[in-house]
């Protein structure tokens, strides 16, 4: 058996004793920032990190690594209340464990969300964007090495890796709530600095609309294993060199209502796609 998948089934194993029969329809990842979204999960049941043999521990300021089991508008979900990232020191394959491990648990659904730097001049701190596409030319895919054929082929298709019946549940979840929803693509780098200006406009030029360090890693592998995928991104400053302002990671304590409301109502929705 393959030592990566043999890891992942160990760390698998340690959660379901502690979580019994749940089964989750729905993995939930919280990205910087939005971490407060998880005290609003209900009945929950928590699983620190620390208590899993061999995991990925979160080092982040703001990210406070554990699982959360529980439900949401009545839907039962998992959610990942802080990630880990490859500018961490972690490799690809221990920064999308958590991913995979979701995805064993019973997930059918991975919803991944983030703070990030808008690319796109037109958009605005505050706004929430759907994501449509990403671009991951610039990180090691999560998929090199040994294929762990228990979980997907060697070679998985990504022409449609942001489910669009995903997609159209949470623009339906924005018209119910009157929210203002950015549609567009996420670029992930490696990180930690952030980027100069240049490189905002050179990604500007290839088509990306927001910019992070996190989060295209953990679709690829979740596509890969067939879960269905989609994205909200919560756009805390502009990039590099579009205001003029220092850049700072300071992370919130308070999740926005609007992202809050929205996730709340996109679960709900997607909740009626799922078997």
């Amino acid at each position: 058996m393959n030592k990566a998948y043999e890891k992942l089934q160990n760390c698998t194993r340690i959660v379901r004793e502690k979580i019994g029969d749940f089964t989750p329809k729905v993995a939930l990842v919280l990205g910087t920032g939005l971490g407060g979204f998880g005290e609003k999960v209900e009945q929950p049941i928590v699983v620190d990190y620390h208590e899993i043999e061999g995991f990925p521990v979160s080092t982040v300021v703001g990210h406070a690594g554990r699982f959360i089991f529980g439900t949401v508008a009545g839907v039962p979900v998992v959610v990942m209340q802080g990630r880990v990232h490859y500018y961490e020191g972690y490799s690809m394959e221990d920064v999308v464990l958590p991913i995979r491990l979701m995805g064993l648990l019973g997930a059918q659904v991975l919803f991944l969300t983030n703070g990030v730097g808008a690319v796109n001049r037109s958009y605005r701190p505050g706004d929430l964007m759907l994501m449509r596409d990403h671009l991951s030319l610039f990180i090691p895919s999560p998929l090199l090495g040994a294929n762990m054929d228990e979980l997907g082929p060697r070679f998985p298709d990504m022409t449609h890796v942001y489910r669009e019946d995903l997609c159209e549940a949470i623009r339906s979840a924005a018209a119910q709530l009157r929210l203002r929803l950015q549609e567009g693509v996420y670029v992930q780098l490696t990180g930690p600095q952030y980027e100069t200006p240049e490189e905002i406009r050179v990604l500007e030029k290839l088509g990306g609309d927001v910019v992070g360090m996190s989060t295209v890693c953990e679709a690829i592998a979740g596509n890969h294993m067939g879960l269905r995928v989609c994205g909200i991104s919560a756009i805390g400053n502009m990039g590099a060199g579009i205001r003029d302002e220092v850049l700072t990671h300071e992370p919130k304590d308070e999740v926005d209502q609007n992202f809050a409301d929205l996730v709340t109502a996109s679960i709900r929705n997607i909740s009626q796609l799922l078997s």
